[in-house]
């Protein structure tokens, strides 16, 4: 068996104004991981689109339908993913003390977290075991030879810990050209994104985010199944790691999301008793969205009329 392992991060340990930085890793069996990218890419072609897939640069809701059925298909699938938070109030303290710069204490992260969260992915697997792990290019991991003490840390512990899985390669990918890559880049787009509750915001931006995100999680079982596929690992300075529940987030956003909604929903419905034979434009003006809430609003009017939130979605 060949399994896959694909690495990202969001936020840097020296970030200004960042409480914390997070890492995360997505696995998957090789043939799983290709299903998963020969199916998005035919999902592209569908809705003929080329643009990638990153939740940092999701500002505009043209693209909710490509969003909405990638998330709505990965999170169906048989993959595992893993995020370890690091809090950097902590990591600076650690730093002062030992009289290290930064960029010093973000070298030694670099080696120690990769490993932490592989490992976390790989101690299920049974038997024996190829390992290959994906990392988006950078040049600061090539700078500490990230590639080469990974592999060799990762093979220890397997030998360690009785494990018959092997790490055969650790590689740089293009993000670009990498689906599973753009895969975790936009999951854990949305963990910082409840986990930090940007939600509460209003800004136009905030709101799409919202509306993709909500639209995602309420569709069949999504919400069990995020709960129950990602695993959050916080360190906060001490040696061993405290699991969070993903699950705590995401009821705190839906609970303010669905207020939200409602009260939306409620002006949106006075308009249309009013006013029942406009177009979707005209609704949309009345209710003085700009035109990057245009979905949000159709989505708004399906479920007014009975149809639910991602009727047009699922077409």
């Amino acid at each position: 068996m060949i399994y896959n392992i694909y690495f990202d991060e969001a936020n840097k340990i020296d970030q200004p104004g960042k409480v914390n930085s997070y890492y995360g890793a997505y696995g998957g069996s090789e043939q799983t991981m290709t299903d998963i990218t020969k199916t998005i890419q035919n999902m592209y072609e569908e809705l003929g689109t080329k643009s990638e897939l990153h939740f940092r640069e999701y500002n505009h809701d043209q693209h909710l339908k490509k969003y909405f059925k990638v998330l709505n298909y990965i999170i169906n699938q048989d993959v595992n993913i893993n995020i370890l938070i690091v809090n950097n109030t902590e990591a600076y303290s650690i730093a002062t003390q030992l009289n290290l710069t930064m960029m010093e204490l973000r070298n030694l992260f670099y080696i120690k977290i990769p490993e932490r969260l592989f490992y976390g992915v790989t101690r299920h697997l049974h038997g024996q075991v190829d390992v290959n792990i994906k990392i988006d290019r950078n040049d600061e991991y090539n700078a500490i030879g990230l590639h080469s003490k990974i592999k060799e840390q990762m093979n220890a512990h397997s030998v360690y810990r009785s494990k018959r899985y092997k790490i055969a390669s650790v590689e740089s990918e293009e993000s670009h050209k990498s689906i599973p890559l753009q895969i975790i880049d936009t999951f854990m787009g949305i963990v910082v994104f409840l986990m930090e509750q940007t939600y509460m915001g209003d800004s136009n931006t905030t709101l799409i985010k919202s509306d993709l995100v909500y639209r995602f999680l309420s569709e069949g079982s999504n919400v069990d199944r995020f709960i129950n596929q990602i695993k959050l690992y916080s360190w906060n300075g001490s040696e061993n790691l405290s699991e969070l529940s993903v699950g705590n987030y995401v009821s705190q956003f839906m609970v303010h999301k669905i207020r939200y909604d409602v009260s939306e929903m409620a002006k949106l419905q006075a308009i249309m008793l009013r006013n029942p034979d406009l177009r979707a434009k005209e609704y949309r003006e009345l209710m003085e969205y700009p035109n990057t809430l245009t979905r949000m609003l159709l989505g708004y009017k399906d479920e007014v009329e009975g149809r639910g939130r991602n009727f047009s979605l699922l077409q």
